[in-house]
C-alpha cells in the first residue's frame, strides 16, 4: 500500500488523527532501557506495540536518531517495519539542488522504505521533483513552522500562503501527493492556509509541549470530506512516564490526545 492507502485506512480502522512523533532522544530514554543493546530502539518498540491501534501516523524526527550514532542509524532503520501497516514519515525537512534532492530521496525510499516526508520547497519545485519519481511517497512542504520565531520570514509577504497556493497547484501536476505543514500554534494563518489548500493534507505539530489548542487547530484545520489533517504530538506522548510501565503510560496520553481530537471534530 502507498501513503495514501496506509493513511485512509489507519484513520478509518483506528478512528485517529493523531500522529506520535518519534522525536526519541536518547538522553530521555527511561532508566529501564539504558542495559538494552540499542535503547533507542527499544524504546521505539514498545511505544509503537502500545499506539499501534490507536494512531494514523508515526513520524521520527530525524535530527534525534543522527545525535545518537550507530543506534541511532540502526533504530531509525527499524522503524517502518516495526510500524508495519501504519504509514510512517520521515521527519528530514530536505531542500537542496536537484543532483543533491536525489540522493535524499534514494536514502529515504530506498535504503529505507518510509511511506512520506517532510521537505522544505523554499528553493524550488525542482528541490521536490526527485522525491515524487518515487511511487506512492507522499510529502509534506513546510508551510507554517510552529516554532516561535516562524514570523521572521513565513509572514514577510504572507510567504506561507504562496507556499499553500504553489502546493495547490503542483498538486495538479503531481496528482495530489502533497500536503502542508502548518503549526497548531497559529490557528488563524492555519485557517488561511485550509482555506487555500482545500484538498491537501496537513501535517499539524504544536500539539502537547509547544501548547497548541485542539480544539482551535481542528476548527481551523479540519476540512472533512475534501481534505484532512495529522496532529502531531510526540515528548507529551514519549515521555508521559518513566519507569517500566513507561509504554502503557504512553499508551493512555495517547488514547487521551485522540479523544480530545475526536470530540472537537464532533462538535465541528
Amino acid at each position: 500500500m502507498n501513503f495514501l492507502e496506509k493513511y485512509n485506512r489507519a484513520v478509518r480502522e483506528n478512528e485517529s488523527l493523531l500522529c506520535v512523533g518519534l522525536d526519541s532522544d536518547a538522553g530521555k530514554l527511561p532508566e529501564c532501557l539504558k542495559k538494552e543493546k540499542n535503547p533507542v530502539l527499544a524504546f521505539n518498540r514498545e511505544i509503537i506495540a502500545a499506539t499501534k491501534d490507536i494512531v494514523c501516523v508515526y513520524k521520527p524526527n530525524a535530527a534525534f536518531y543522527e545525535s545518537a550514532g550507530r543506534e541511532g542509524a540502526e533504530a531509525w532503520e527499524a522503524v517502518t517495519e516495526m510500524a508495519g501497516e501504519i504509514p510512517v514519515i520521515a521527519d528530514v525537512k530536505r531542500g537542496d539542488i536537484g543532483n543533491t534532492a536525489a540522493h535524499y530521496a534514494k536514502a529515504l525510499f530506498e535504503r529505507n522504505a518510509f511511506d512520506a516526508a517532510t521537505l522544505n520547497p523554499l528553493m524550488g519545485k525542482d528541490t521536490v521533483e526527485p522525491f515524487l519519481k518515487y511511487e506512492g511517497v507522499y510529502l509534506f512542504l513546510l508551510g507554517l513552522t510552529s516554532n516561535a520565531s516562524a514570523g521572521d520570514f513565513e509572514y514577510t509577504g504572507s510567504l506561507y500562503k504562496k507556499i499553500a497556493k504553489k502546493t495547490k497547484a503542483w498538486n495538479g501536476e503531481f496528482g495530489h501527493r502533497l500536503g502542508l505543514v502548518a503549526g497548531a500554534t497559529k490557528p488563524k494563518e492555519l485557517k488561511k492556509i485550509r482555506a487555500i489548500a482545500s484538498r491537501e493534507i496537513l501535517l499539524i505539530p504544536g500539539i502537547g509541549a509547544q501548547g497548541g489548542n485542539i480544539r482551535e487547530t481542528v476548527k481551523a484545520g479540519f476540512s472533512g470530506k475534501e481534505g484532512n489533517m495529522i496532529i502531531n504530538v510526540s515528548r507529551a506522548v514519549l515521555f508521559a512516564g518513566s519507569g517500566p510501565d513507561f509504554a502503557e503510560k504512553a499508551r493512555q496520553e495517547a488514547l487521551r490526545y485522540r479523544e480530545m481530537i475526536n470530540e472537537a471534530r464532533r462538535l465541528g
